[in-house]
């Protein structure tokens, strides 16, 4: 379909070897795809459902009615897919896929001049434009090396959800070089810009060039292997000089992003966490939105261990006796500490969160407030953590609930070395460095498996009370295997255990187990050494603390406070950074 002459062209890309300049040199006007979808109904329709989350959300954003152009890549196979469903649909006015070299060499070079020849031949005669140098050179951006203090986002695509929060939760400067973002060129040689006559004349002014060079044929002479020499992408088979993409000068931290279902950057990740010094956070998205809260969470933790607490927390002026209150706002119970000047504590208070968040910290704070009995205005900073801290408006401040974990953990038991945090929704393993700071942290909160919600639907379908369940799997006699930690499958396998007259010891047991296994996996990936203490509320649960030493071989310690540890934290950061201030 030909475009109508008043309409501005739009050409749609999501990698970084397409030839954006080339395009921009017939007039096109050529953006990035960081397109998310609210949801892949589509996407699952057209091609299989585990097609990779970017592959999944370029279809759902070609199939919308504002999109008319889209140019891809081979760089790997699930773009080879995509390409095949949008052929099949012909949902757009101009869809090309251009044959990727892996390699770098000449005959590499040459085959993708060949393929932007291809391309310049196919847009033209879809654009009905000619090609303009000026144009094309105009479009470039000059590469900039920076060496300011900054966080990097390497490894896969950077969806748009993962650039805003990561802007919006970080302190420092934010550079996206991850394979759709770190898209740098050289500047082209001045020569290109010039007509074919002056370059001639700068030779003998009086001669004139027999032939004129076509001015596209010496543009892609050049810009081919501008454009297959950036630093690789982990697709390429020489990944070598990505190397210097971590630790390079100015860089505070790294924030590392992989794809569901696609491992090339997974790989890459290990072997950085493995040799690099610097300070390093895995995030996974799956090409929708849904994965914004979860990265928030995680980046400000991150960013708390970069830039530390005193110059974000701000008190209140008061002359009487200090008074901190921490509120941990989380998915199933809200807590509340408050502590003196001392650190000592005065009242704590824990409570259902039910159905509203900003109900249950309002109400919290009120019991907490009687039983100190203190009143609002007595509290000199009232410091917010947990999945729900947004909805506390009479705090303060704020801080994550990894951060809050490791000062809370600190105070409960000094020395510790590894957090392992299990409450209503999520779990959490948190690995700590020599002074309590936070090492490294790993969390899954993309589904309940595992988790405190997980052990009471399966004691609901065990009818059996909360208490009992958590000692009852103690008594075990025979290993029972738990093979899904989905609370819908684990729930159909306990049925079906119960019905074989297996013993409820057995069954708890292996529910115990299989939670343990599930935490085992996740301190794997921070390194997670002795001595552990367990937080959150499954911490009463004495099957689950049992089962996770053993599977970790060695003692899991608890405390009366366990699931006040958020909440403690959170008080005692507060109170510290009113010490600096005060310092200061």
């Amino acid at each position: 379909m030909a475009p109508s002459e008043n309409t501005e062209l739009t050409v749609y890309y999501p990698c970084k070897y397409v030839p954006a300049e080339l395009l921009a040199g017939f007039g096109a006007r050529v953006e990035a795809v960081s397109f998310e979808a609210e949801s892949f109904e589509d996407a699952d329709r057209l091609a299989h459902p585990n097609l990779c989350g970017f592959g999944k959300s370029l279809i759902s954003f070609a199939l919308r009615d504002d999109v008319h152009a889209l140019v891809l890549t081979t760089c790997c196979d699930v773009m080879r897919r995509v390409y095949d469903v949008l052929s099949e649909e012909r949902c757009l006015d101009f869809l090309w896929i251009i044959d990727l070299p892996h390699l770098q060499g000449p005959r590499e070079v040459a085959r993708l001049r060949r393929e932007l020849e291809r391309l310049a031949r196919g847009w033209k005669a879809h654009s009905g434009t000619e090609f303009d140098v000026g144009r094309a050179l105009a479009s470039f951006k000059p590469p900039t090396l920076r060496h300011d203090a900054r966080v990097t986002l390497l490894g896969a695509h950077g969806p748009g959800s993962l650039l805003e929060v990561a802007e919006a939760s970080l302190s420092l400067p934010v550079e996206n070089l991850t394979c759709t973002g770190g898209r740098f060129l050289p500047t082209p040689p001045p020569q290109l810009g010039r007509s074919p006559r002056e370059a001639a004349c700068e030779e003998a002014c009086d001669a004139h060039p027999a032939d004129e060079a076509d001015p596209l044929e010496a543009f892609l002479d050049w810009y081919a292997p501008a454009l297959l020499h950036q630093t690789p992408c982990m697709r390429m088979n020489d990944v070598s000089s990505r190397t210097g993409q971590i630790g390079a000068t100015g860089q505070a931290g790294v924030v590392y992003h992989t794809m569901k279902f696609c491992d090339y950057y997974g790989f890459e990740y290990l072997e950085a966490q493995r040799s690099s010094s610097i300070p390093i956070l895995k995030v996974e998205t799956d090409g929708t939105r849904q994965s914004a809260g979860q990265l928030r969470t995680r980046l400000q933790a991150f960013d708390e261990t970069l830039v530390g607490m005193n110059d974000t927390i701000r008190a209140r002026v008061s002359s009487g006796p200090v008074y901190v209150m921490g509120v941990d706002s989380g998915s199933t119970s809200t807590d509340a500490v408050i502590v003196d000047g001392a650190g000592k504590i005065v009242a704590t208070q824990i409570i259902p969160t039910g159905a509203k968040a900003t109900r249950s910290a309002h109400r919290v704070m009120e019991l907490v407030l009687a039983k100190a009995g203190l009143k609002r205005e007595d509290i000199t900073l009232c410091v917010a953590t947990g999945y729900g801290r947004d909805a506390i408006q009479d705090a303060d401040t704020q801080i994550t609930e990894i951060t809050c974990h490791a000062r809370g953990a600190r105070a409960l038991a000094p020395g510790v070395a590894t957090i392992i945090d299990i409450g209503g929704q999520d779990s959490k393993v948190i690995k700590l460095g020599e002074a309590g700071e936070v090492e490294n942290f790993v969390m899954n909160d993309k589904c309940a498996a595992g988790t405190g919600r997980f052990l009471e639907m399966m004691a609901n379908t065990l009818e059996m009370d909360l208490e009992r369940f958590c000692t009852e799997g103690l008594s075990w006699k025979k290993d029972v295997k738990i093979s899904s930690m989905c609370t819908v499958f684990a729930e159909s396998e306990v049925v079906s255990l119960v019905a074989d007259d297996t013993a409820v010891p057995d069954i708890i047991h292996g529910l115990d187990m299989a939670v343990a296994a599930k935490v085992s996996a996740l301190a794997k990936r921070v390194k997670a050494s002795a001595p552990y203490l367990m937080t959150g509320g499954v911490a009463k649960n004495e099957g689950v603390v049992t089962a996770i030493g053993q599977v970790l071989g060695s003692p899991i310690q608890t405390s009366g406070d366990s699931q006040l540890c958020g909440a403690l934290g959170a008080a005692l950061l507060g109170l510290e950074a009113l010490r600096g201030e005060a310092a200061a």
